[in-house]
């Protein structure tokens, strides 16, 4: 999975959380200077073309919708990252937090508290 641009992130934040929706219906809730429709149209087919989205077609309309969850994509996302940044140590990638104080030890004991309780529901 590709990673999305920060234009595109905004669109599929759309519809994570509103749901299957009509491109003059994503135009309403975005921020003005509001894009062209054409524009947003675009960007929509794209997401759809590289399988972010798919459409239901309602007449001569389109409504669109998520194919990948947003966790779906976070994983992948952070997964890349790791890899690419860290040499696909998440180890490495936690030190690095730590070193930063980006995170506390007593935040990473508390993670790591919330993973074993995680394995013995299991």
């Amino acid at each position: 999975m590709r990673k999305l641009t920060h234009k595109e992130e905004e669109i599929m934040k759309l519809f994570w959380e509103n749901g299957g929706m009509f491109v003059k219906d994503m135009l309403e809730t975005l921020p003005d200077p509001k894009p062209h429709i054409n524009t947003v149209s675009t960007q929509v087919r794209i997401l759809e073309k590289d399988g972010f989205l798919d459409h239901k077609q309602y007449g001569g309309s389109f409504q669109y919708f998520p194919i990948i969850t947003e966790e779906e994509y976070r994983g992948q996302s952070l997964s890349g990252l790791i890899k690419n940044w860290f040499g696909n140590s998440y180890k490495s990638a936690v030190s690095t937090l730590l070193k930063d104080e980006k995170i506390t030890v007593n935040d990473l004991k508390e993670l790591i508290a919330e993973v074993e309780k995680a394995k013995d529901k299991k």
